[in-house]
């Protein structure tokens, strides 16, 4: 996801012949680095049990790659557009398929956290121009089927990663969810090394604003390392409220940097507009609430009711698929309800489901519950991404693709810190109570952000010849709201 103009690509006279099998082979490394999110929620337990991990070790086993990656990602997103997106592929699928190969042979947790880190580094460089890429080897109508195909790959990937997680642990082991990267990278470096064409190349020379990727990234990790030790340290003990501290003032200094930044990673003026603030703080929260579940279903499941992990991944598929169908439904309906409604009825969704498993024992409840609130999940998602990116301007849809990405991985990391420190005592001790209470704290929080966002989003406006209302941020104008 970049500032390169989603809407202006060159266009082509020719067609490349091997267009579709490029969109393959990027779409399924865009698919690795998915999977590698929901992939390791389910083999977290057996990690643990086999690495001896206590509970905060094991949070940023998922947290450490997601903020890796989103930290990054502006960061990669502009190197694709200066160096080629075409050797931003294959630098970033190398370092991710190397660094799924160390985070495999890990035997202890520096090695683990060391790897996962440097897959989201990885994953940073390939993500953004792999997509760059996409939309530079395709024109018009087919360009817009295959960034349809592209936006398919992240519920695909949420229902082959809890699938694909449970098999490997509960098959090979858990470190072939790394190691099977490994062939697979290696296939698709040899295949987009002969068909992968360059595209073009930058002109900007300008300074990259390596400072303001640290910043950002510094001060993501300073807060999830204050949550995560919570669940240890307690959430008012000093270090927690220092860190805290820490990471608002690397806020507060990276948001000052990019006013005066030559080239900035990030357009904060974006971020002003009613529309953009509402949807990337509902996908910050959608997100969350996905990881939450996913990382509570997977202790509860293993160690509260000791199932397998084959057996936990066949459980979370109908979590998966609810969470497509909770999308595809809230795609169809939004435009006749609005970003308003739509947002109140998906979040007391995913708090109705959420409470389930937090007030009724049982596998049957568990699942019940997991898979009413990722169908609310998986309908935040598609009001997010309409609302924080409906009303772009053509020259501002990459960079407002980019801070939604973003967005989506610190949510990601942040989630997992939260519920883990939540939820710590059920974590680390087996014991149903803490897990139950991370439930009613993600039911409670799906309300409170509804509620929130409710205040954030644009009023209903009535579009201008119809006379029919429509939320603005859902894909029709409003310029009373932009700025």
């Amino acid at each position: 996801m970049t500032d390169h103009d989603l809407d202006v690509a060159s266009p082509r006279t020719t067609p490349d012949p091997a267009r579709w099998r490029v969109l393959a082979l990027l779409g399924t490394a865009q698919l690795m680095l998915i999977l590698d999110i929901t992939v390791v929620t389910i083999a977290l337990p057996a990690i643990g049990d086999d690495l001896g991990l206590e509970r905060a070790a094991l949070t940023w086993v998922v947290s450490a790659y997601t903020l890796a990656f989103g930290g990054l990602m502006l960061l990669g997103g502009r190197l694709a557009d200066r160096f080629g997106s075409r050797r931003l592929v294959l630098t970033g699928l190398t370092v991710f398929t190397l660094a799924s190969l160390v985070t495999g042979l890990a035997n202890g947790p520096e090695l683990l956290l060391a790897g996962r880190v440097a897959q989201g580094v990885g994953a940073a460089l390939l993500s953004p121009a792999a997509l760059s890429a996409v939309v530079t080897t395709f024109d018009g109508e087919e360009r817009n089927r295959a960034l349809g195909v592209w936006s398919a790959l992240s519920g695909g990937g949420a229902v082959l990663g809890v699938l694909l997680g449970g098999l490997l642990t509960g098959g090979p082991g858990w470190p072939w969810i790394f190691f099977v990267n490994v062939p697979l990278g290696l296939v698709l470096l040899a295949a987009l090394l002969r068909l992968l064409p360059a595209g073009p190349v930058g002109s900007d020379r300008r300074r990259l604003d390596l400072l303001g990727a640290a910043l950002v990234t510094a001060a993501t990790g300073a807060v999830l390392y204050a949550l995560i030790g919570a669940g240890d340290r307690g959430w008012s003990d000093a270090t927690t409220v220092l860190w805290l501290v820490a990471g608002l003032v690397l806020y507060l200094v990276f948001a000052l940097w990019q006013r005066v930044a030559a080239a900035p990673l990030m357009d904060l003026r974006l971020l002003v507009r009613r529309p953009v603030r509402a949807g990337t703080f509902l996908i910050l929260v959608a997100t969350a609430l996905m990881i939450a579940v996913l990382f509570l279903g997977s202790f509860l499941l293993q160690r509260v009711h000791d199932l397998g992990p084959i057996t936990t991944g066949l459980l979370f598929l109908p979590v998966a698929a609810a969470t497509m169908a909770g999308s595809q439904l809230a795609g169809t309906l939004l435009g006749r309800t609005g970003a308003r409604a739509m947002t109140l009825v998906a979040a007391l969704v995913v708090a109705a489901g959420l409470a389930l498993p937090a007030l009724v024992d049982g596998v049957a409840a568990a699942v019940t519950g997991m898979v009413v609130g990722s169908a609310g999940i998986g309908a935040l998602f598609v009001v997010a991404s309409a609302t924080a990116l409906g009303q772009v301007a053509p020259h501002e849809a990459g960079v407002a693709s980019g801070i939604v990405s973003t967005f989506h991985e610190f949510g990601a990391a942040l989630g997992a810190a939260v519920i883990s420190s939540v939820a710590a005592a059920g974590i680390a001790g087996g014991t149903v109570q803490g897990i139950e209470a991370g439930f009613g704290f993600a039911a409670v929080v799906a309300v409170a952000a509804g509620a929130l966002a409710l205040a954030l989003l644009p009023p209903r406006r009535a579009a201008a010849g119809t006379g029919a209302g429509t939320d603005a941020g859902a894909g029709q104008s409003a310029p009373d709201d932009l700025s």
